[in-house]
């Protein structure tokens, strides 16, 4: 019997391994060619097309000079700065407190708390805004609490703004607030600190970059947002809705385009802002920090719990009041309950438009997170190809800085083109698909490369030695470990695609009307109610799927704790 030579079987196990590597670095380039047709090119063209006039003639910064010329343009850059600096002055705070109650006391009923959290997120922005105006518009039941002024304008924008960026802010704050470090309360403790110098010197230094972080979001969440401002927003003119006025209401492309870049840059400067603070918050946590776990305080926990139980009360009130709005008949003549509302009997809206947003978002959620899952592998995994992984993540980066009107205008542009072979895209339900997963990507990027990241060192280290192609271990480790964060990518791209509409607002056709922008059009018509009555379709599957996440999820841990041996088999 023959010894085999070591260095034919060093050979024969690396050559698969190189092969696979060739393979990875091939997906890598190919991801970023992807990226690059997908982000790139797009605001590549609509940066150029700033630049030209109507014939397609270089004018230089004509367009710009003719922009900042005009004062109702101009004016309104500084309204949309107003209401999103306000709004963010409000919910910090509330969200703040709200996250605290939840993280830092004992206070009861905590589970359902954290599960009003996603009230808003089931909502489509315009059906708060409907909302707020059966609420407090001419005609509405609690009128008097805006001392005579009306609804419509800055102060309905800044409440559905609020509602709407309420959940996103607790979410960011509460990540920072539970990574608290309980050794340094122990010691403030033990050295007799007042609770006010307690919260200055420990709470507030541990957690102040996730309140910049969430400071920053909502303001950027704010200003580059349409929805809203567009049914509840008035005569007062905004950037994100200037550019729907221009491009939709006069074909004026090219202003367009250039209120686009002035609103994209804005939203880019926050960004970076946003992501270097949220480095910053990251860094505050050691491998040797204790969790913080809250004793219960009387006084404390009923004061949080009366705080938490108003803020709750007020999102169901919006959810209830919404609802109420989509079954009576006449508001405010005729208050009896009728269905009659969910038949839709308007040309060219009905049933289908629910059809088409349910049938995008499950395409965009499914799509979305097998492209995302599998990039951010790349990422992570790849580090024979260090320069490749970079430039894919920074790319994979880039849609949470470009606000979803700008990015639904340029793809507008670019598949237009008369030289783009892409253009048998354009009014199809796939542009749609491609242009929400693009829109959505940074979060479920950022939420994979965590799950990814969970993964000990030693189990990529183990398959280094052993020369495991990456795609094995993808099949074999990777992906069953992580099918709760896939999971959760799944769900948030399917709600976000549900309720979002400024990314499709220039990319529908007849066929493809969404519902979220089919809610616009009803509610133009004055057809409140039915406007309702299809936000509430959406209400109602976002809240299916979430209970069928939430299903699925319980029983995939149940399942994962019998098989390791600490829980009993489903």
């Amino acid at each position: 019997m023959t010894t085999a030579d070591p260095a034919m079987v060093e050979g024969r196990l690396a050559a698969p391994k190189e092969l696979s590597d060739k393979l990875v670095s091939l997906l890598l380039w190919i991801f970023i060619g992807g990226m690059t047709v997908a982000i790139l090119l797009p605001l590549g063209l609509l940066l150029i097309r700033s630049f030209r006039d109507p014939q397609g003639a270089f004018v230089g910064l004509r367009n710009y000079q003719k922009y900042f010329e005009s004062t109702a343009l101009f004016e309104a850059f500084f309204n949309s700065v107003f209401v999103s600096l306000v709004t963010a002055l409000i919910v910090i705070p509330i969200a703040f407190l709200y996250a605290y109650g939840l993280s830092r006391t004992s206070m009861r009923w905590k589970g359902m708390f954290r599960a009003m959290i996603f009230v808003p997120l089931l909502m489509p922005g315009l059906l708060k805004a409907i909302a707020l105006v059966y609420l407090f518009g001419n005609q509405g039941i609690l009128k008097g609490m805006l001392l005579g002024h009306s609804v419509y304008g800055p102060i309905g924008i800044i409440l559905a703004s609020v509602l709407w960026t309420f959940p996103h802010a607790v979410l960011v704050i509460g990540v920072a607030l539970m990574n608290a470090d309980r050794r340094l309360y122990q010691a403030a403790e033990i050295l007799n600190t007042s609770s006010l110098r307690t919260f200055l010197a420990v709470t507030w230094p541990a957690c102040r970059y996730g309140v910049i972080t969430a400071f920053l979001a909502v303001f950027v969440m704010v200003f580059t947002d349409f929805g809203i401002a567009k049914v509840i927003g008035g005569d007062m003119s905004l950037l994100a809705t200037d550019i729907y006025k221009e491009v939709v209401g006069q074909q004026n492309f090219e202003m367009g385009a250039v209120i686009s870049i002035i609103l994209l840059i804005p939203a880019v400067v926050v960004f970076v802002l946003e992501r270097l603070t949220a480095g910053r918050q990251s860094a505050q946590i050691t491998g040797k920090s204790l969790p913080f776990i809250p004793k219960p305080h009387a006084i404390n926990d009923g004061l949080f719990f009366s705080f938490c139980l108003i803020v709750a009360a007020i999102m169901v009130l919006i959810l209830g009041m919404a609802q109420f709005a989509a079954l009576i008949k006449f508001w405010p003549y005729n208050l009896n309950l009728t269905l009659s509302n969910y038949l839709f009997d308007l040309e060219g809206v009905g049933w289908e438009n629910f059809w088409n947003s349910l049938k995008m978002s499950l395409s965009a959620a499914t799509l979305g997170t097998i492209v995302v899952f599998i990039g951010a592998t790349l990422v992570e995994k790849a580090w024979f190809d260090v320069v490749a992984s970079k430039i894919l993540h920074m790319l994979a980066l880039l849609p949470m800085a470009i606000p979803g009107l700008v990015l639904g205008l340029s793809y507008l542009m670019f598949i237009n083109d008369p030289r783009n072979p892409l253009e048998f895209l354009y009014g199809s339900m796939s542009i749609l698909v491609i242009s929400t997963t693009v829109h959505l990507y940074t979060v479920p990027h950022l939420t994979a490369l965590t799950g990814l990241k969970g993964l000990s060192r030693e189990i990529d280290m183990v398959n280094l030695s052993l020369r495991t192609p990456i795609w094995r271990s993808f099949l074999r480790v990777i992906l069953p470990t992580n099918i709760p964060t896939i999971l959760d990518i799944w769900l948030y791209i399917f709600l976000r695609a549900m309720t979002t509409l400024s990314a499709a607002i220039f990319l529908y056709t007849s066929q493809t009307k969404l519902a979220a922008i089919a809610v616009i059009h009803v509610d133009e018509t004055g057809n409140t109610a039915a406007a309702a009555a299809l936000g509430m379709l959406v209400v109602y599957a976002c809240l299916f799927f979430r209970l069928m996440h939430y299903v699925i999820s319980h029983s995939i841990l149940r399942h994962f704790q019998a098989w390791r041996g600490t829980g009993k088999p489903a």
